[in-house]
């Protein structure tokens, strides 16, 4: 490296340092002049951890040099272009295109959850990456939002294959090391098992659910935590997702021969991205807990209204119901992998790059397209290092005394009457009414949750909490009723409840209609209440069968 009096450092000779484009933990990648070819580009510098030793040291360039080799042998243009890996005192640095834009991670924190339909258009262009990347032999390892780039023309870019693995090279990563972000790894990775093109579908179903959703579907306070869940637990139904769930769905199956295929995923991604409606049978792959159907008391208020649209209201009930449960025959098996990962973390002297959102290589690895100004923290590195002797896999007593299982929370909803066709606003006993079933996994907890409806419309007052104490039941209901203060018109819309503490999780949610009708007096007289009680009278549609999801 070379530095001119007054000008910018210089690499290998040819390229001139601009700017950073983006800084991580490990590494920044730089907006650079090509001074032989006189255009600009992006370089990615690598920064050793203090303290690494030589061979870790080496180790680290060589995967650099990897990744390069990866991207280099993708011809795609949903692909980052590499250009040369550049040598300067003894470092290897990786120049790439200059993709100016915005990562999907920070188009998400500024935009929050995209519309279905734009979610497909750019989940159906990382796919065509993903797939050229297979054809090549190579895995990615790390799809994420951050390391997707959404340039100002349009163009959706794949970047930071600087944890790829290619077919037939050495294993370059240390013995035990887990490798990408823990919320969006694939459940075989996540047990230590050799990662296939069907771990890649895995993350991108992850980044769609995310991009639709707001939040992962798995995430949880720890990397450990977390990784229990990819593992364990059911995938929380996406409720904003529409015609995007059941490809997301698909791509979320645990066992990695049931995935959707990448070339039927591209093809109903293209066609949602269209503005069109996925094949019929790409059902649902994830089946929902058994759901309970509550019969809460009738709700004390009177139901909340606002002129023009639908309205909840909404009373707690703090007694303890009966919950249908879903028998968990893989308990023991749970709690021996549970121990497997927790042997895993442990293994003496070893450094788990849990590279989270503004993970990789570093968050230059944005930069490896992006030309956005550095300027945003980078989230923190989650690293673990610790010693144990060897030992036999803990008993499942043994593991729930020395370590309580995470906290979890299962909803159940419920439906009645959901869909209404009469005179507005309906009265309460005929109104759409929806029960919330809370279920904790141990005590004591407090859950903090609310209604909302498939366009974003909060109802019942916002976040509310509901207290599970040490002692008391694990299961608790709370109740609203929808209603309208319109006179005329169809509303249609679905309900669902989001859980925000101890843990994120969303109900499936519940579609429910109410048509306004005009009524016409008979011989001049409104009719009477007793003219229109439940069930009696015309212009009244119940749904005998409601409707229910779970969470």
């Amino acid at each position: 490296m070379s530095e001119e009096p007054g000008h910018e450092r210089v690499i290998a000779g040819r390229y001139r340092l601009l700017a950073p484009l983006g800084e991580g933990g490990m590494g920044t990648v730089w907006r650079a002049r090509d001074e032989l070819l006189h255009r600009e580009v992006a370089v990615k510098e690598v920064r050793a951890p203090a303290g690494l030793g030589g061979d870790d040291v080496q180790r680290m360039y060589a995967r650099l040099e990897r990744e390069a080799w990866a991207a280099a042998r993708i011809t795609n243009r949903n692909v980052v272009t590499v250009y040369d890996v550049a040598t300067d005192e003894g470092r290897p640095w990786v120049v790439m295109e200059l993709v100016r834009g915005l990562s999907l991670a920070e188009v998400l924190d500024a935009e929050g959850p995209l519309p279905p339909q734009r979610a497909a258009h750019i989940g159906a262009e990382v796919l065509a990456a993903l797939r050229a990347a297979h054809e090549a032999g190579v895995l990615h390892r790390d799809v994420k939002p951050a390391n997707v780039l959404i340039a100002n023309d349009g163009r959706i870019v794949l970047t930071d294959f600087g944890i790829a693995m290619v077919e037939g090279s050495s294993a370059l990563t240390m013995t035990g090391e887990v490798i990408g972000s823990p919320e969006f790894l694939a459940p075989e990775r996540a047990l230590g098992r050799t990662p296939g093109p069907e771990s890649d579908l895995w993350s991108l179903g992850v980044l769609l659910y995310a991009a639709v959703e707001g939040h992962s579907p798995f995430r949880h306070d720890t990397p450990l935590s977390t990784l229990r869940a990819i593992v364990d637990e059911e995938l929380p139904p996406p409720y904003r997702a529409g015609p995007l769930a059941p490809v997301i769905e698909g791509l979320l199956r645990k066992d990695p021969e049931q995935r959707l295929p990448a070339e039927r995923a591209e093809q109903e991604l293209r066609v949602i991205g269209a503005g069109g409606s996925p094949r019929a049978d790409t059902v649902r792959a994830v089946p929902f807990p058994p759901t309970v159907a509550g019969h809460p008391e009738p709700s004390p208020t009177p139901p909340m209204a606002f002129p023009g649209q639908p309205a909840a209201s909404g009373s707690a009930s703090g007694a303890t119901a009966p919950v249908a449960r879903q028998e968990r025959d893989r308990r023991t098996g749970r709690v021996l992998v549970a121990g497997v990962i927790a042997l895993a973390l442990a293994v003496g002297g070893l450094t788990y790059a849990l590279l989270n959102n503004g993970g990789g290589d570093g968050e230059g690895d944005r930069g490896a397209g992006a030309s956005t100004p550095a300027g945003t923290e980078d989230p923190p590195r989650n690293t673990g290092s610790g010693k144990s002797s060897p030992s036999p896999t803990p008993s499942e007593s043994e593991s729930e005394r020395s370590s309580p299982p995470p906290q979890s929370v299962r909803v159940a909803l419920t439906g009645s009457r959901t869909h209404y066709t009469g005179p507005c606003p309906p009265q309460e006993a005929r109104a759409p009414r929806f029960t919330a079933t809370l279920t904790v996994g141990r005590l004591p907890a407090e859950v903090r949750y609310r209604w909302v409806t498939q366009d974003g419309s909060v109802l019942d007052g916002g976040w509310k909490t509901a207290s599970f104490p040490e002692g008391g039941g694990r299961t608790k209901q709370d109740a609203v009723t929808v209603t309208t203060e319109a006179r005329s018109g169809t509303f249609e819309n679905e309900i669902a409840v989001e859980v925000r503490e101890p843990v994120r999780t969303t109900s499936a949610s519940v579609p429910f209609s109410i048509t306004c009708e005009t009524e016409t007096p008979t011989g001049g007289a409104s009719p009477s209440p007793s003219d229109t009680e439940p069930g009696a009278g015309p212009g009244t549609e119940e749904d005998p069968d409601g409707g229910s999801g779970s969470g």
